[in-house]
């Protein structure tokens, strides 16, 4: 299977089409040798059909593909979708590494720092007047966290993303070492033997995930990524910031860290219960430990150092005397001795809190440590002795790695957050009030009524839950969960829980209710009055946006709240959904919302003399707020940064970014360097847009929410219409998460969750929720104002927001195929219906088209990034066989075909086309 990649190319890019082609011919050669020659032939020809169309656009070689695909008895069709699937995988993984290849060339030619490296930040900094004390003073208060969600859009199993790791190495082996022919054979057959399991594996799991499960599979991205770069990240900005000021020694907190939801987030997952939470912690803590066991194993092999050759500090050579290791062979090697001891203790912790044994064997018996604080105070002695006693080199390799990862990750590893629906607590609370005989009718009372009566459970100490009282099994779950993440916190440290996330937040009563929770497990103290966790809010819908200003002002408003802040520096934290927003109002208006959203409150909290931090709930595909990172970041009002964010990382995009190294180097460098100059350079003096961009974004704004809430929640039918031309039943039954696809046993699109509405969309290839409504608006608002294309061409080129949108909203156009999305139409059995609803959908997307073109002057999608539109027409010839197969097994299946691999074909479809796609949910 040898792809012909289209289009001409820069010369810099002839390493990506050799690394494609090596990758499919190997897979051909598989394919022939498992399959058999009549299968290859059968793949060969539809491949080449494809290419064939996508080149000259010939609408004969598209009929002869579907009539190819449409009579392939289903076990070739299998074989086929395998093919195309695996490929779009394969084409990933050389993308990725050359992307890698191209930051090394350009760091050996030794060129300007690259936009959204630190070191390009810094400099812009620099180059605006931020001094190096004002530098420092950011550095002190900052505060990024990637969020790893366990969200359904992650359909490869583990074994997968294991083997395709594997080829990763072995093409970037290729590029780093200069091989021997025998070498070199070497290595194609090992690039072989990987491809092969990976075609002998099961793509697919046989049974749902556990939430368990999902913990373990986000592990593995702390294992190869996180833990080892994530130190040498610091490590870099260091050197770079004593290089740049000159100062001798530069220490930077460790303001970049890693959160999760996995194992805490209880919204609409009943499978997150206080066990569960206890089990992620301890296989969290287990993860780091085992990892810092694993490094001083190393470091103590390293530090051989002689005492007859060297000096040691008096604090290093007491932390020697009190270890076990009591070896005549190491008695002049106090480090080895220091090391040896360090590891006992740990070992020792390792056992006492997680129950896990060292792959090693400590020399002797030793306390644990009590914190991870302690352990960091150790390696403090030995790196403090070697830098006083001339060895200062020694301490600045695997050392001061380990120093970091011990201070960056502790012994929790990660942060769990917390999440529930504000429903739950409201229903939690009643039941506690009702159950002590409070005398009230909770759900019955108004919003300013709850506020009072909750204000006064905040003022007093006397809980209202007591062991002996008996409670439902929803209230006993959830103030054991809670009582577990305070447990969690007294074992693991501080950082281990830190963020209780209340999820549809419309009104102040439902922050005081969650408040008066944590008070109910001791995590919120009103005598002191100290807070232990970070009380946020979430805000997902349009009119929860538009309330989001009035309900943190009048919360701050209340002295019972705003006395509890100063024990969180002051600091609040709000979570703003892109998801549940976008499937509420559409793309454009979802997007203004929170733009407004975000200048609101930085006034709110400007004026209660409250930091902010910003939550950002973004998904992997532009419908649920995706896009790069960097330029979002930059995209926001200024003042909304203000030093700190966390964002999510959902699904697919996890492994997209974090399971190669050097990739997820560079994504947490991106979202680090966002961070540094929308924070300093925003705040020299980034001006606001003019009143008159945001009176047109509003004009715009209204106009494509009445059109998208026209078409998906005012037209007859249209529901059925989802249901029918989408894969979003089959993707229901998939087994890629431990989380139901709908809130509620209901059919209604306001009940199903945003992430398979938004994979549906991709999957059918119109990805409606990231540009419907955008061509009405313009259209309307021109029509108005027939002068009016030069302003909107001057809010694209002088506003960061507008431009940012636009420039997602043409990668999304230009991954859908209005074409592909036609054939998915006629799955729907009113055949009236599915075509007045396409038509709309169809003028819809040539209006978008036709706007986004118009507004940024391009002649074609994607003409301003054509790396991206290379790459998207490279793989379409490949994408589009698996549409085409997956829409005849749908319409078998729907049919009543019985037979079980008519639905594998389908969800292996899903996941090819998921892949060639890369951000589809």
């Amino acid at each position: 299977m040898e792809p012909v990649i289209l289009g001409d190319g820069a010369e810099k890019d002839s390493p990506l089409r050799y690394d494609i082609r090596l990758l499919g011919r190997i897979l051909g050669e598989t394919i022939r040798a498992q399959e058999g020659e009549a299968a290859f032939d059968m793949v060969e020809r539809i491949r080449q059909t494809s290419i064939g169309f996508h080149r000259e656009a010939d609408e004969t070689a598209r009929a002869e593909l579907q009539a190819l695909l449409s009579g392939l008895p289903v076990g070739l069709a299998t074989t086929v979708i395998r093919a195309f699937g695996h490929f779009s995988h394969l084409a990933n993984i050389a993308e990725d590494q050359h992307h890698i290849r191209r930051t090394r060339a350009h760091a050996l030619t030794g060129a300007a720092p690259r936009e959204g490296t630190l070191a390009c930040a810094l400099g812009r900094a620099y180059a605006t007047g931020v001094s190096g004390k004002r530098l420092q003073e950011f550095l002190d208060g900052a505060f990024c966290s990637p969020v790893l969600t366990a969200h359904p859009t992650e359909i490869r199993r583990k074994s997968s993303i294991d083997r395709e790791m594997e080829i990763a190495r072995l093409l970037d082996d290729r590029d780093r070492i200069h091989f021997t022919p025998a070498e070199l054979t070497a290595n194609r057959k090992e690039l072989r033997r990987a491809v092969l399991i990976l075609w002998q594996t099961s793509i697919l799991r046989g049974s749902r995930l556990r939430v368990l499960d999902e913990v373990v599979n986000g592990l593995s991205h702390f294992d190869h990524t996180f833990l080892r770069e994530l130190p040498r990240l610091y490590g870099d900005l260091e050197d770079e910031l004593a290089l740049v000021e000159g100062w001798e020694e530069v220490t930077v907190p460790s303001f970049l860290r890693v959160g999760s939801w996995i194992g805490g987030d209880r919204d609409g997952n009943p499978f997150v219960t206080a066990e569960v939470l206890r089990e992620a912690l301890r296989l969290q803590s287990a993860q780091a430990l085992n990892f810092y066991l694993d490094e001083l194993h190393l470091l103590g092999g390293e530090l051989s150092l002689d005492e007859r050759r060297v000096t040691v500090s008096d604090a290093l050579r007491a932390l020697a005397d009190r270890s076990p290791d009591h070896s005549p062979h190491r008695a002049t090697e106090p480090y080895r001795r220091a090391i040896a001891g360090m590891y006992a203790r740990l070992a020792e912790t390792a056992r006492s809190l997680d129950g896990v044994e060292a792959a090693r064997h400590a020399v002797g018996a030793a306390p644990a440590y009590a914190t991870a604080e302690e352990l960091r105070a150790d390696l403090d002695t030995v790196f403090d002795s070697l830098c006083a006693n001339g060895s200062a080199s020694l301490a600045r390799g695997r050392l001061r790695r380990l120093r970091r990862a011990v201070d960056a990750f502790g012994f929790h590893l990660a942060s769990i957050d917390q999440r529930q629906n504000s429903d739950v607590h409201e229903a939690v609370v009643a039941e506690l009030l009702a159950v002590a005989g409070a005398g009230t009718d909770y759900p019955a009372t108004g919003e300013d009524a709850r506020i009072a009566l909750l204000r006064a459970e905040l003022t007093g100490a006397r809980p209202l839950s007591a062991p002996h009282l008996g409670y439902s099994e929803r209230t006993a779950g959830e103030l054991a969960t809670l009582a577990e993440a305070a447990d969690g916190r007294r074992r693991y440290g501080a950082q281990a829980v830190r963020h209780y996330i209340i999820s549809k937040t419309d009104g102040v009563s439902d922050i005081l209710e969650a408040a008066v929770l944590l008070k109910e497990v001791g995590l919120l103290n009103p005598r002191e009055p100290r807070l232990d966790v970070d009380i946020v809010p979430l805000f997902e819908t349009i009119g929860d946006l538009r309330r989001c200003g009035d309900v943190m002002d009048r919360l701050f408003s209340l002295p019972e709240y705003r006395r509890l802040l100063p024990s969180r520096g002051d600091t609040q934290e709000v979570m703003l959904g892109y998801s549940d927003s976008n499937k509420d109002g559409g793309y454009l208006t979802s997007i203004w919302e929170l733009y407004k959203a975000q200048t609101v409150l930085i006034e709110v909290f400007a004026r209660h003399g409250v930091a902010m931090r910003l939550f950002h709930g973004r998904g992997g595909s532009v419908g649920r707020g995706g896009g790069p990172s960097y330029q979002a970041i930059l995209a926001q009002p200024p003042g909304a940064i203000q030093g700190s964010i966390r964002v999510t990382e959902q699904g697919e995009v996890i492994a997209a970014k974090y399971s190669n190294a050097e990739v997820g180097r560079r994504n947490l460098e991106t979202l680090a360097a966002a961070t540094v100059e929308a924070t300093l350079l925003a705040a020299d003096g980034r001006p606001p847009p003019p009143t008159a961009h945001l009176t047109v974004m509003e004009t715009l704004s209204e106009r494509a929410f009445a059109a998208y809430r026209g078409l998906v929640y005012e037209t007859d039918g249209f529901e059925r219409y989802f249901r029918e031309s989408t894969v979003i039943g089959e993707i229901a039954n998939l087994n890629i998460g431990s989380r139901p696809a709908s809130r509620k046993k209901s059919t209604r699109i306001e009940d199903l969750r945003a992430i398979p509405w938004v994979f549906s969309w991709a999957q059918c290839r119109l990805m409606l929720p990231g540009w419907f409504g955008f061509g009405s608006a313009v259209r309307a608002w021109l029509a108005d104002n027939p002068d009016g294309l030069a302003t909107l061409q001057a809010m694209y080129r002088d506003w960061p927001f507008f431009r940012s949108a636009l420039s997602n909203m043409d990668m999304v156009l230009a991954k859908s195929d209005i074409a592909i999305a036609s054939r998915y139409a006629e799955l729907v059995t009113d055949r009236a219906l599915g075509a007045a609803i396409f038509e709309r959908l169809r003028t819809e997307w040539l209006a978008s088209i036709d706007a986004v073109l118009a507004i940024t002057g391009q002649q074609s999608l994607l003409e301003g990034n054509p790396l991206l539109a290379r790459s998207i027409r490279n793989r379409f010839p490949y994408i589009d066989p698996l549409h085409h197969v997956q829409v005849e097994l749908l319409r078998r299946l729907r049919a009543g075909d019985p037979d079980p691999a008519v639905v594998e074909g389908i969800h292996l479809s899903i996941n090819g086309i998921a892949a060639g796609l890369r951000n589809s949910g």
